[in-house]
């Protein structure tokens, strides 16, 4: 099932998303399904230019993020602070630098060297610490795109990821949450303007996904609406100003947004 968050001009809404890529509709929701029971309300919506979604969850904190989680993408960032092994660099990324579908990618003024890293986003649905991965399953609401944008060249001279991962609008997600997704087997890519630049799959995680909620969760409490970042496959590109960016993950759909310098 498709969870979207959207608006029309008003105030932001819930909906189950139906119908085949192109002829979707938004099945209007009560309230949030993530804390609510989320009935029907009979309203229906074409998915159209009137229909502005929206990052399908703000975390209720946090994003925790795994680098260096795809073996190809460790060897492209040897010369990043920090080991490449099975254990994955575990690191922070703040609600503030969440943005939804369409929304612009400020690149930051102090970095020359912008760059996306496509990945999946688990959604942690219930509080949790301390998981093994045997127990991660019951934990999770359900997974979205997300793009850890990053300033390559602030995270290479700090010893600090911070500066260069937590700024304002470093984290889309989108186009919705998919409760139910294959994550044995999905291609995974990022484009920059229609072209391919990232490509992997899924099953190339050194850390699957029940493993990436039991380390996350080792080292501070999840809560729901949390987010879970995967890692991201080779071929991190630099983005300049005007580029269309997209995060395109097999069986849930694409995440797109602009990048802007100002």
């Amino acid at each position: 099932m498709r969870i979207a968050r959207f608006t029309t001009g008003d105030e932001p809404r819930y909906a189950i998303v139906d119908g085949a890529p192109g002829e979707e509709e938004l099945v209007v929701l009560t309230g949030d399904p993530m804390y609510t029971p989320g009935n029907v309300t009979g309203e229906r919506i074409k998915l159209t230019d009137d229909v502005r979604l929206l990052a399908p969850v703000i975390p209720r904190s946090k994003a925790v993020c795994l680098g260096k989680n795809y073996a190809a993408h460790a060897e492209e960032m040897k010369d990043i602070t920090g080991p490449t092994g099975a254990y994955p660099i575990v690191f922070l990324k703040p609600n503030t630098a969440v943005v939804g579908p369409d929304d612009p990618i400020v690149l930051p003024a102090y970095s020359d060297d912008v760059q996306l890293e496509a990945e999946l986003a688990i959604v942690i649905g219930r509080m949790c610490k301390d998981v093994l991965p045997e127990h991660a399953e019951q934990y999770i609401y359900g997974y979205t795109c997300a793009n850890d944008v990053t300033a390559r060249d602030v995270q290479k001279q700090e010893g600090q990821w911070f500066r260069g991962k937590a700024f304002d609008t470093s984290l889309p997600i989108g186009p919705w949450i998919e409760t139910e997704l294959d994550t044995d087997d999905a291609r995974i890519t990022g484009s920059i303007n229609g072209e391919v630049v990232q490509e992997g799959n899924l099953k190339d995680m050194i850390n699957g996904i029940h493993e990436a909620i039991a380390i996350a969760s080792e080292v501070t409490t999840l809560l729901p609406g949390d987010l879970v970042l995967t890692g991201t496959p080779a071929g991190v590109t630099t983005l300049s100003h005007g580029d269309i960016v997209e995060v395109e993950i097999e069986g849930l759909g694409t995440l797109r947004n602009p990048a802007i310098r100002r």
